[in-house]
């Protein structure tokens, strides 16, 4: 047996900490403020430590944050099984995500700063448009408010503890929503809009 003590107070790593919070989703330099410092400083070996296991992490120093993303594998390589798993979203989830991003370019090609926010009610007329009629206005806003958590949960939006009716648009949505992810689902909305148009005139 060995005479070494482990001493169970011991304090972790500092690129145990951040490895730990990677994994478990973004590091954002403003909401993980004692991590952000040491995560630049190690960014070689979290490099090495994640690319073993089929991982790349993506560091953006400018807008200040860091997330995980799956490695393609080369031609001379076996893929290896996602360690990050894809997420299913649904349309009207996409479509929430789609007109953030919209709204995140126009934001930046108009304000100086740097922070997004909207209030829940500016976030529920963006998307109302783009939903069929209904004389149900409180369902609408109660699946509105769903699409709303999901984006939350997904970390493209952080809601700001003040009052719980502001939202922060997280700019890591820049880096998930590409301007070929637009171009697809901007197809995909132009169908979904015509069918609604057609249900229209069916009805009446």
């Amino acid at each position: 047996m060995s005479d070494a003590v482990i001493d169970a107070t011991e304090r972790p790593s500092d690129l145990s900490l951040v490895l730990i919070q990677l994994f478990k989703g973004p590091l954002y330099r403003d909401t993980h403020e004692k991590l952000w410092d040491p995560l630049l400083k190690l960014r070689a070996p979290v490099s090495d430590h994640v690319t073993v296991l089929g991982l790349h992490v993506e560091v953006d120093e400018s807008e200040g944050y860091a997330f995980l993303r799956s490695r393609p594998a080369g031609d001379d390589e076996t893929a290896m099984p996602r360690l990050m798993a894809r997420r299913a979203l649904s349309f009207h989830v996409s479509l929430l995500l789609a007109l953030l991003r919209k709204r995140l370019a126009e934001f930046d090609a108009s304000s100086a700063d740097t922070r997004l926010v909207l209030t829940r009610d500016q976030i529920v007329e963006i998307l109302r448009v783009f939903l069929p009629a209904s004389s149900n206005d409180a369902r609408i806003v109660q699946n509105i408010d769903g699409y709303i958590a999901k984006v939350v949960d997904l970390g493209f939006l952080r809601r700001l503890e003040a009052d719980g009716e502001h939202y922060e648009v997280r700019r890591i949505l820049r880096a998930f929503v590409d301007g070929q992810w637009l171009s697809d689902f901007d197809q995909r909305l132009g169908d979904y809009l015509a069918h609604l148009e057609g249900s229209s005139e069916d009805d009446q």
